[in-house]
């Protein structure tokens, strides 16, 4: 009975796709454009749009688990389809930020915690995982750099705890394949704190170069971004922001728990990603 992986394009799905296809588990590919995949051979793409309802049935037959992203939506539609496809259990890759007091009026949380309340009130048995900032939020500022030749900071001294994409991808293989593992919340942090400053300090040394930086005003950066996210958005990562600016994100232990290693320090991504911020 195969798992079905939604969000099959995204870093953490596909790294997951890998996994439990090594692992012998009989793994299903699930995106809105299944052509654009490119998987290990024997796994099956299908299509599964999670803002359409009518993707789902097909996506869903003789499925026993989900690894399921946050798309809200649809997401009544998608539960009512997968507990009527005899789907047991599903795995939510949620967000940390539903952890913050204002994460009902916060965009870039609210998605999160609107799947998170569906799935605590579906009769499936959900696991949750609550990652905090991916390594990868890095990405971005190579286009500033290409583009301005520097970064633009409204809270350079902000803290996050920056996490591998995989130790996400290997977090959920643990909770999809051993049963004892089921049924809980896991909120997944880096093994360190870090603000943005630090961040960039250690991507210097990795990619041997200077990474220069400006600290910008919130309606600079706001302004600067409006052609690229909605400005509700552009608010909530503001005021995220602003709530961590000199304090230091509180870490857990959980994927060393879950994975049986201790969580990849952003040095570690740095030093994988170095060739991208040499260019």
């Amino acid at each position: 009975m195969p798992i079905l992986v939604t969000g099959s394009r995204g870093q953490v799905g596909s790294t997951l796709i890998t996994l439990l296809h090594e692992a012998g588990v009989d793994v299903r590919a699930a995106s809105g454009s299944p052509e654009k995949l490119s998987l290990p051979a024997g796994v099956k793409a299908v299509k599964c749009a999670l803002d359409d309802p009518a993707t789902f049935p097909a996506a869903l037959e003789s499925v026993t688990s989900v690894f399921l992203y946050a798309e809200p939506s649809q997401i009544g539609a998608f539960l009512e389809e997968a507990a009527a496809a005899g789907v047991e259990h599903i795995v939510l890759l949620s967000s940390s930020s539903v952890l913050d007091p204002g994460a009902a009026d916060n965009p870039v949380a609210a998605s999160h915690l609107a799947v998170e309340q569906a799935l605590a009130a579906s009769p499936l048995e959900t696991t949750v995982l609550q990652p905090g900032a991916f390594a990868s939020n890095a990405r971005p500022w190579l286009w500033a750099l290409r583009s301005t030749g520097a970064i633009d900071l409204p809270y350079p001294g902000s803290y996050g705890d920056p996490i591998h994409e995989r130790d996400i991808a290997e977090a959920a293989l643990a909770v999809l394949t051993r049963p004892l593992l089921r049924g809980s919340t896991y909120h997944l942090t880096g093994p360190e704190s870090l603000t943005f400053t630090e961040q960039i300090a250690i991507l210097e040394h990795a990619a041997d170069r200077t990474i220069p930086f400006n600290t910008v005003t919130r309606e600079a950066w706001k302004e600067s971004m409006a052609d690229y996210m909605p400005a509700s958005f552009a608010d909530g990562l503001l005021d995220y922001w602003a709530s961590t600016d000199g304090s230091p994100t509180p870490l857990t232990s959980n994927v060393e728990e879950l994975t049986g290693h201790p969580a990849r320090t952003f040095a570690e991504w740095a030093k994988e990603n170095a060739d991208s911020f040499r260019a």
